[in-house]
């Protein structure tokens, strides 16, 4: 049996580098993206999104297949990443999968039950809670409906207590009472080694100052404006992404400057990478290793997914 490998982990661990050069040196593996925001096209400095060369030396999936004006949902991810690598076991192949958003890992490794969507119910909820006052009411809410829910989501998690509520009023029932639940860590469907890429903290949060100050430089903020510009708009989910969601802001005159934005996103995404620290962590199937030296993090990606002993976990 054909078994893949996850590459997990907060953004800026070096995720894609990893998989890049496994993908070189082995030539028989694809690389099936599970990030939430490289679905876009368009959207090509802020997401990281790997370059075209890149592209056109290691297959790809799940990049660059949406227009920013369309929704996205973890279902959609779900679906194709499954059929992607179907496509790729039929080839031959094996298929790196590359993410930092817990759910959509989950989600397409443990074969989720996801509950159905309904944008409108969505379109309302963001709207309410575009502002503090809004999200802690809202998380309020969560709490009485699906204490169960609240107590795994973060009080500044917009976009699941957005979906927990979404489902809550569109089904009847109870986000936590979907599925296995995102807590149940049995046997993977997909046949899949899931590796952690772990780096201190005060390395990562370095990166990511790095990475907005590189992002500025290359023209993100023209990126969003021509995003603003277009005749068919953004959609809700596209427009959420960090660093797009703060310079949005600043074109819109709700913040003073493009740096001031750029601020907000870096201390944003530290506050991300935190959240994706703690929901990885949570799961006793991840095998960890520092990615942190260069030397050294492939080839104890490729020990690990061989069967050799994990490193500890962070």
């Amino acid at each position: 049996m054909t078994r893949h490998l996850a590459l997990v982990g907060p953004t800026a661990t070096g995720k894609s580098a990893i998989a890049l050069e496994i993908a070189r040196a082995a030539g028989d593996i694809e690389i099936v993206s599970l990030d939430s925001m490289q679905v876009y096209r368009e959207m090509n400095i802020g997401t990281a999104k790997p370059t075209g060369e890149e592209l056109a030396e290691v297959p790809h999936h799940l990049v660059d297949v949406a227009d920013p004006s369309e929704p996205w949902s973890v279902a959609r991810t779900q679906e194709l990443a499954r059929a992607a690598i179907a496509s790729i076991e039929a080839r031959g192949k094996r298929a790196i999968l590359v993410g930092g958003t817990g759910l959509y890992v989950q989600a397409v490794v443990d074969g989720l039950t996801l509950p159905g969507e309904h944008l409108p119910t969505r379109v309302a909820l963001l709207a309410a809670t575009d502002d503090t006052a809004g999200l802690a009411a809202a998380y309020a809410r969560l709490r009485a409906l699906d204490p169960e829910a609240a107590a795994r989501t973060e009080p500044g998690n917009r976009r699941r207590i957005v979906r927990a509520l979404e489902v809550i009023e569109t089904s009847g029932r109870p986000f936590s009472s979907f599925g296995p639940g995102i807590q149940a860590y049995g046997p993977p469907l997909l046949p899949v080694t899931l590796v952690g890429c772990w780096v201190p903290r005060a390395v990562l949060a370095e990166r990511i100052a790095q990475r907005f100050a590189a992002m500025a430089a290359g023209g993100l903020l023209d990126e969003v404006r021509a995003l603003a510009a277009r005749p068919a708009g953004i959609a809700h989910t596209a427009e959420q992404a960090i660093g797009y969601r703060e310079l949005l802001a600043f074109l819109r005159g709700e913040l003073p400057s493009a740096a001031a934005a750029f601020d907000l996103a870096v201390r944003r995404t530290r506050q991300f990478a935190r959240r994706q620290r703690m929901w990885f962590r949570r799961d006793p199937r991840i095998r960890w290793v520092a990615a942190e030296k260069l030397a050294t993090r492939t080839p104890a990606v490729l020990a690990t997914w061989a069967g050799s002993v994990p490193a500890p976990t962070p």
